[in-house]
């Protein structure tokens, strides 16, 4: 498979791991205090104020941006892993390929289905029985 990201998709990464590192946060507080150490030189007046909050405001927006290329594209790439691992399991139930889009309620329902197959499970494990298998579950 070959691998072709887009010059953005790469930056988006790029900067969405940069904005979680140490030294990034670090590089942060330390613009804030020195900002913070000038107001005195500049009266806190309020053209000094505003160089903080539009720098601020700025490069939250553009990072937002960014961020969000990034988490939609790792989520895109973890439900294929999913979709993948619900494809090839032998048992497994192929209807959840898409589950992402069904209704908000069809999912809820789903999600209880599997909560009472989950409390069933901790009834046989406390009735000394074993909690394993592939109960059947429907799904529609």
């Amino acid at each position: 498979m070959v691998n072709h990201t887009s010059l953005f998709s790469r930056f988006a990464k790029w900067t969405s791991s940069a904005a979680g590192h140490p030294i990034t946060f670090t590089s942060a507080v330390s613009i804030i205090l020195l900002w913070a150490l000038t107001g005195s030189f500049f009266n806190f007046s309020d053209t000094w104020q505003l160089v903080i909050n539009t720098g601020t405001t700025i490069v939250t927006f553009l990072v937002v941006f960014l961020v969000q290329n990034t988490q939609n594209r790792d989520s895109a790439a973890i439900q294929l892993k999913l979709d993948e691992l619900i494809r090839a399991m032998n048992g497994a139930h192929n209807s959840f390929l898409d589950i992402e889009n069904m209704t908000e309620q069809h999912i809820r329902q789903i999600k209880e289905r599997f909560e009472k197959l989950a409390e069933n499970a901790r009834e046989d494990l406390r009735g000394g029985l074993k909690d394993i298998g592939t109960p059947e579950v429907d799904v529609n």
